[in-house]
């Protein structure tokens, strides 16, 4: 099975720093976060630092932000990931 991203919900977290979202495989929900200073390499022009603009730059970069979630996901089944650059390279 792979991971499957229904739920197109997601969070802005400022005390996390970060913008999490979630994926099911079969009956497991996994927690992906994405740290908000990559959503500001990503998308640059579109951050003001409110958390309108994050989620913005989260909705124009959901199809890379979700492939790196697949990525890490299949390197290290779990429930928590939490995406940094690292995983854009």
């Amino acid at each position: 099975m792979s991971i499957d991203f229904p739920n197109s919900i997601r969070r802005y977290e400022p005390g996390r720093g970060c913008v999490s979202f979630w994926g099911s495989e079969a009956s497991l929900e996994v927690m992906f976060q994405i740290e908000l200073d990559v959503l500001r390499t990503l998308s640059p022009a579109v951050i003001d630092g409110s958390e309108g603009s994050f989620l913005v730059a989260f909705d124009l970069n959901r199809s890379a932000i979700l492939q790196a979630a697949r990525s890490a996901y299949l390197k290290k089944r779990g429930g928590y990931h939490r995406l940094s650059a690292d995983a854009f390279r």
